[in-house]
């Protein structure tokens, strides 16, 4: 796989877990915990992206 391929890869997982995190948020029975945990695996996954694309 090469760095671009992953790049793309880790974006599009951002964005499916951007995607949950608004559903979770906009349903009122969701956990607080849940959606915490959520956005924690986003902000990893930003910091790697953030990682592998500095030159």
């Amino acid at each position: 796989m090469t760095l671009s391929s992953h790049l793309q890869e880790l974006r599009r997982k951002h964005q499916a877990l951007s995607d949950k995190v608004e559903e979770a948020q906009r349903t009122p029975a969701t956990d607080g915990l849940h959606i915490a945990e959520l956005k924690k695996q986003k902000l990893k996954l930003k910091e790697q992206i953030e990682r592998l694309s500095q030159p």
